[in-house]
């Protein structure tokens, strides 16, 4: 019926429901500003016709001097990572312009498996915000070096790719799993292209023959790029790379690299990835990563492009990412191209608000601990000698170094802390693995969290055990979360009882919470950017990372595939 009256509204046999007139139309399929009108019928494009040719219509917004682009793809992205619900994060992103996602609910599968990726489905249906799941392929992401919430094979993808709203292999994490062929991974991977969808890549690292045979499985895109050289390669190993916002430090070398090709890349979108909530309120998402591409020397169209057109072909949707007849009234009407800055959204043809309903039932209660004791929490070195150390932040690197003892416990030597692993969820045992980490500065009092990728069990970071005790327990209380405990006494506390991940409240409370969370891990912890940030804190158990990365299994290398004992001399 509405493709119908679509079809009379072009041909001028009815009114459209809404006119948009005045504007300059943003042609990412050709390159073109051009002056245009936009006719719309329900939820689609009826016409793009020459301005003022036509002003029939039961709603017409004018849009003089405005530039009217399609509403933007964020083609990779865990919404935990903002601590809202599908709703509260769309009610953040889509007046910002951000009217598609590809949403990874990899977290919520690591906590709850199915269940948890049917509660991310059923969250974000009937929102403003059309989102496409793609199905958690690496839960854990590290078989044998972590525990997490629930395991997902080749059976339990195959079931997942058959349900409505999913669309494709999230990010194959496991990178050893694949290059080696294990069982598990390449049924995986065979899954998603016997489905005919897309296989998401997470290729932090490889390049040369290790790169060639990563694409060989299957695995057609990444978004985990390092440098330069490292975007080219992929880019000619055929990968679509996602460049992400949330590295903003690789930004101006990975764009000069693209522009110096002599042709620019049809494989190359854009993503967020992983965006706090404090930032994605402040800075609307996607469209902060497309004005930040284009202030390093990308050309706004070209932006544009991998936001849209480029993300589109790569979900292989014809019904987005341009604006023309026949497609989604997804229109992001833009008051200054240079700096994205967004004056209103259109989705499906209606202005985009920030009413949002609250988050549904489900995915409470993941928090099976017991409160955990400061003896519990400290190291208790077993035998004489260096122990093992975790050093360094995002990229780490193994060390050692002699401790000296009180009572059998560990003085935490200066330049160092103590870092603990605690699994939570009913699977394994609950005693800490407590490890000494370097490369954090000094800390001051103690940082406890549920967020820790990818196993997402409870990770305690500090020097003193008593008050990494207590900000643990008032996790363990409060269902999950995040909380500081400074060293006189103030301790901070971002609850988050969906799954240990997501909060209840609105999107400008969970962000004012999250600041104030942030403020006080400041007081805590000399940080030092880029490497040693609060963010590094919830990677630093990333153990399908090259490097020694703490677990709930102690000290693991997906290098090698073992697991040490962290008070275990070397």
């Amino acid at each position: 019926m509405t493709r119908a009256r679509a079809i009379a509204a072009a041909r001028g046999l009815a009114p459209f429901d809404r006119l948009l007139a005045g504007g300059t139309l943003a042609d990412v399929a050709t390159g073109e500003l051009r002056a245009a009108d936009i006719g719309i019928v329900g939820g689609l494009i009826a016409s793009v016709h020459p301005p003022g040719a036509r002003k029939d219509a039961a709603i017409i917004d004018d849009v003089a001097g405005m530039v009217l682009a399609p509403g933007f793809i964020d083609s990779h992205l865990h919404y935990e990572s903002s601590l809202m619900t599908p709703a509260d994060y769309a009610s953040v992103v889509v007046p910002a312009g951000t009217t598609t996602c590809v949403w990874d609910p990899h977290e919520l599968a690591n906590v709850a498996g199915l269940d948890g990726v049917r509660w991310a489905r059923d969250a974000a249906r009937g929102l403003s915000l059309r989102t496409i799941i793609a199905a958690p392929s690496c839960v854990p992401s590290a078989p044998g070096l972590e525990v997490a919430g629930a395991e997902i094979g080749p059976a339990e993808m195959a079931e997942m790719l058959r349900w409505d709203g999913v669309f494709g292999v999230a990010e194959v994490m496991d990178m050893a799993g694949v290059l080696d062929a294990a069982p598990r991974m390449a049924g995986i991977v065979a899954a998603g292209m016997a489905a005919g969808q897309n296989v998401q890549g997470h290729a932090r690292g490889l390049a040369g023959a290790d790169l060639q045979a990563y694409a060989a499985s299957g695995v057609t895109s990444d978004h985990e790029i390092t440098s330069a050289a490292d975007i080219v390669e992929k880019l000619r190993a055929g990968l679509t790379v996602e460049l992400r916002g949330s590295h903003d430090y690789l930004l101006p070398e990975a764009v000069a690299a693209v522009m110096a090709l002599p042709v620019f890349p049809a494989t190359l979108v854009l993503c967020t990835d992983d965006v706090f909530p404090d930032e994605l309120v402040a800075k609307g998402g996607l469209r902060d990563t497309i004005a930040r591409v284009i202030a390093r020397g990308m050309p706004p169209m070209l932006a544009l492009r991998c936001a849209t057109l480029h993300a589109a072909l790569r979900l292989k949707r014809d019904d987005i990412g341009l604006l023309s007849a026949g497609r989604a009234a997804d229109i992001v009407v833009l008051s200054d191209l240079h700096n994205v800055t967004v004056a209103r959204c259109y989705a499906a043809g209606l202005p985009a608000t920030a009413e949002a309903p609250r988050p549904p039932a489900g995915l409470r209660d993941t928090m099976r601990l017991a409160p955990l004791t400061p003896e519990a929490l400290s190291l208790r070195p077993k035998g004489a000698g260096a122990l093992p150390v975790v050093g360094g932040t995002r990229f780490t690197t193994w060390d050692s170094i002699d401790v000296a003892t009180q009572d059998g416990i560990a003085m935490v030597p200066p330049g160092h802390s103590l870092l603990a692993a605690i699994h939570r969820h009913g699977r394994a045992d609950p005693t800490p693995q407590v490890a000494l980490a370097s490369g954090w500065g000094e800390i001051h009092g103690a940082v406890a969290t549920t967020i820790s990728h990818d196993s997402h069990n409870l990770m305690v970071f500090g020097r003193d055990p008593a008050l990494m005790a207590i900000a643990a327990n008032a996790l363990i209380a409060a269902g999950g979360g995040m909380a500081v405990m400074e060293p006189d006494g103030r301790l901070t506390v971002l609850p988050l009882p969906i799954a240990g991940l997501l909060a209840e409240t609105p999107a400008p409370e969970t962000a004012r919470a999250f600041a104030a969370l942030r403020d006080a891990a400041d007081r805590t912890v000399d940080w030092a950017p880029p490497f040693r940030i609060f963010r590094g804190l919830t990677a630093v158990s990333l153990a399908c990372n090259p490097g020694p990365h703490l677990t709930d299994l102690g000290i693991a290398d997906v290098a090698t595939g073992r697991v040490i004992d962290p008070a275990l001399p070397l």
